[in-house]
């Protein structure tokens, strides 16, 4: 080992000098002790106060808006009488359990019918983009499937299903409300779905096809390991409001006599006419729902960072 001196006259290992006085030699990487500048320090600080005068002013103006939406409703002529009949606690707490366990009907619906939307929407959206004459039968159908049950609304899909079929009496069809009205929300999502998928399908430019098949792959393989996977996650934000929307129409199962979270509320109110077992029951899809629906503006915001930041999708 070679010892040298520093202007210092302290000695040093292998001619390297003390130059951070800290007694330890140099170290490549070591922090160099950055000190913003007064002009960056005074902007940061003029950025938090612009936002805690904004978090400020948006309290306030919550504040005063939900004073003024109280007042204008507890001052109402009939607000006594809406109140007794729509926000009964007696009644709350009489339906809540029961509203709770006709629940779990609407969550197997979903988890159900979720699955067997994207499979059949998927089939769909590729029937609509198949190439090549050979195919054209097969686009009609899928077009005029799609184009039928987008235009149907639901809740006419729900009673031709639900009160037509076991009208026919056709032997080993089933008559049970809830897979009848399973049928209904997949048939009409589908639809839905599938025009989801056709356009993430579409999105995908077709220079990403040529290289597949440039590579030797031939239209089904292309489509399989190349297109559809971009098309798949390009189109998860709209997916996932379409299975918002799939669970809260799961209510609607109930005109057929199925027990669901609405039934549930429905027989109670029949029997008390007392309107508040409704209300419950729409604060328990609200709650079922907020999850979903922060986790779809979470997962978009994710895909439009990566997006700008010119990230893979």
């Amino acid at each position: 080992m070679t010892l040298t001196k520093d202007e210092s006259g302290q000695e040093d290992a292998d001619g390297k000098g003390d130059l951070t006085g800290s007694g330890e030699p140099d170290r490549p990487g070591a922090d160099e002790g950055y000190v913003p500048s007064q002009r960056r320090i005074d902007r940061e600080g003029y950025k938090r106060a612009r936002s805690r005068r904004a978090t400020a002013i948006a309290a306030l103006s919550t504040l005063v808006t939900g004073v003024v939406l109280y007042l204008v409703v507890v001052n109402a002529p009939g607000w006594s009488r809406t109140k007794e009949t729509f926000f009964s606690a007696e009644y709350a707490r009489e339906a809540l359990p029961k509203v709770l366990e006709g629940l779990w009907l609407n969550v197997r619906l979903l988890l159900i019918c979720g699955a067997a939307v994207l499979v059949l929407g998927m089939l769909i959206a590729v029937a609509r983009t198949l190439r090549g004459p050979v195919f054209f039968p097969l686009r009609v159908l899928a077009a005029a499937y799609t184009d039928f049950f987008r235009g149907l609304p639901l809740i006419i899909n729900l009673m031709i299903v639900v009160l037509g079929v076991p009208a026919l009496r056709l032997q080993g069809v089933t008559v049970d409300p809830v897979l009848l009205g399973g049928t209904a929300l997949t048939l009409t999502y589908s639809a839905y779905v599938a025009e989801v998928f056709r356009a993430g399908i579409e999105s995908v430019h077709p220079s990403q096809r040529a290289a597949a098949r440039s590579l030797g792959l031939n239209n089904r393989q292309a489509l399989r390991y190349v297109v559809l996977p971009q098309a798949v996650r390009r189109q998860v934000p709209p997916l996932l409001n379409d299975l918002v929307s799939l669970q809260k129409d799961t209510g609607l199962v109930s005109i057929g006599g199925a027990v669901d979270a609405v039934r549930a509320a429905d027989i109670i109110v029949g029997r008390s006419l007392n309107y508040t077992p409704y209300i419950v029951a729409g604060l328990v899809f609200v709650a079922l729902t907020i999850p979903m629906t922060r986790f779809t503006d979470w997962v978009t915001a994710r895909m439009d960072r990566k997006r700008a930041q010119g990230g893979s999708l």
